[in-house]
This record gives C-alpha cells, sequence and structure tokens, in this order.
C-alpha cells in the first residue's frame, strides 16, 4: 500500500484522559512516526470507554477504503476494557476466539497467574495478528493489516506502533509538496483568492498579530507540483497587486 495514498486515523480510549486524570502521550508519538515515515493523519479521536460510540467510529473509519487505524486502550482483562469485544463486532461480525500465541505468551510470563483473568486478553477477533508487547509480553493485535490495537500504556503501545509501521508501513512513496508563505494582511483580503483554490489541496490560512500588524500564514500542499505552485502563484499576485509585503517563510514554526 506504499504507493497508495492512505489515510491514517487514531482512536485513543479512556474516560482518565477526558476528566483530566491522565495525559495522552499517544496522538504526537504517532504523529511523529507517521511524518518520519512520509504519512499524515486524516483524523483523531479521543473518547471515553463507551462501547457504542466506539463501534460507531470503528464503522466510521472502515467505511473509509484507503484507512489505517491505530486504536490505544482497552486491550486488558479488567470490566471495562472493551475495545476486544467492540473490534470483533465491528470487524469479525462478532466472531472471536483464544489466540494459541497469544496464550501462550501470557501463560510464559505469568505462569499460573495467567488465570482465570489475564487469560482472557487472548480472546481475540477471529484471525487476528500479533504485536509485541516489549514490557509484560501480553500481545497488541491487528485486523486485516491495518487495524491496530494497543494498549493504553505509552510504554507498551510506542514500540508497537513502530513494529506495524515497519513492518506494513514503512516509507510512503507518494511525495506531497507544499509551499508556505507570510503576508502583512488580514485573511478577509485573501479570501476571494481563498476562494480560487480547489477543495481536494491541502489548504490552510492561519492568522497572527506580531507587533500589532495583522499577517496571514498561507499553506498549499499537493501531491501535482505543478498543480500547487499554479495555485500558489494566485497569492504572490495577490501581494504583488496589492503591495503587500510578503515572505516564502512560515513564521509559526
Amino acid at each position: 500500500m506504499s504507493n497508495q495514498k492512505i489515510n491514517f486515523y487514531s482512536v485513543i480510549i479512556g474516560t482518565e484522559l477526558l476528566n483530566g486524570r491522565r495525559k495522552d502521550a499517544h496522538f504526537s508519538f504517532l504523529n511523529e512516526q507517521l511524518l518520519k515515515r512520509g504519512w499524515e493523519q486524516k483524523g483523531s479521536f479521543v473518547i471515553e470507554d463507551d462501547q457504542k460510540l466506539m463501534f460507531d467510529i470503528f464503522n466510521l473509519i472502515k467505511s473509509d477504503p484507503n484507512s489505517v487505524m491505530f486504536c490505544f486502550g482497552g486491550i486488558g482483562a479488567t470490566p471495562d476494557d472493551y475495545t476486544r469485544v467492540v473490534a470483533a463486532k465491528a470487524f469479525t461480525n462478532g466472531k472471536m476466539e483464544f489466540h494459541e500465541e497469544a496464550k501462550n505468551r501470557i501463560i510464559n510470563q505469568f505462569k499460573e497467574e495467567a488465570y482465570p483473568h489475564r487469560i482472557n486478553m487472548a480472546y481475540l477477533p477471529i484471525n487476528a495478528k500479533l504485536l509485541t508487547n516489549v514490557v509484560n509480553n501480553v500481545a497488541g493485535f491487528y485486523l486485516e493489516d491495518r487495524f491496530f490495537f494497543t494498549p493504553g500504556f505509552p510504554s507498551m503501545s510506542q514500540a508497537m506502533v513502530m513494529e506495524a509501521l515497519d513492518k506494513l508501513y514503512p516509507k510512503s512513496n507518494i511525495e506531497k509538496y507544499r509551499n508556505t508563505m507570510t503576508i502583512e494582511t488580514s485573511e478577509n483580503d485573501l479570501i476571494d483568492t481563498m476562494k480560487k483554490i480547489p477543495s481536494h489541496l491541502d489548504f490552510s490560512s492561519l492568522p497572527k498579530i506580531i507587533a500589532d500588524k495583522r499577517k496571514v500564514v498561507i499553506s498549499l500542499a499537493g501531491y501535482d507540483k505543478d498543480e500547487v505552485d499554479k495555485y500558489f502563484q494566485y497569492f504572490i499576485e495577490f501581494c504583488e497587486k496589492n503591495e503587500k509585503e510578503f515572505i516564502l517563510e512560515d513564521i509559526s514554526l
């Protein structure tokens, strides 16, 4: 799939994140790893431990034929760990099984303490493949080579993210071209020019006030360099026509 446009999604599950008891570390790590490999996230969801909400979001992501999902949290053995069951409902018609290799890893790690509860972490959607847990050997898992499920502990999940990307999505072969500029003007002055930009291009406008002067950071990106250059030139022409100062840099970085 490295030659295709892939839409990466993250689903970060944990009521404790939303009520402020814990800080999220998953989004920034996944984003960093994707960008290093030439990928970007299409969307990210931070949600509470709600089975219907999880199911709906999994189905939303599944409906995108180019989706790849990384899900964090909820694959443990406690009563509020719903992810394995909900993943089965969304991706394998509810069918689950005890994964023999996952069972063996748990038994080897915990011996007699694998029962009666820890062993249930090996009860996975059918046809699941395993991700290595470098901390305690309780595997994460993935389905269809594109839906990945990892623990909520960053010390466990981060190695799994890298394992999955290195194995299946090591590097995008599709180059994205981006042009940026900072214009001394207001966004309102640029709206007519903005309307000329095709919706399939990655466009953003970020207003800033620096030393009491209004500035706008324009970013335009796409997979056709000539097309990106063509529409970016409209902003340069606006500046030249209206005598607006600009630099070909992103001052917000």
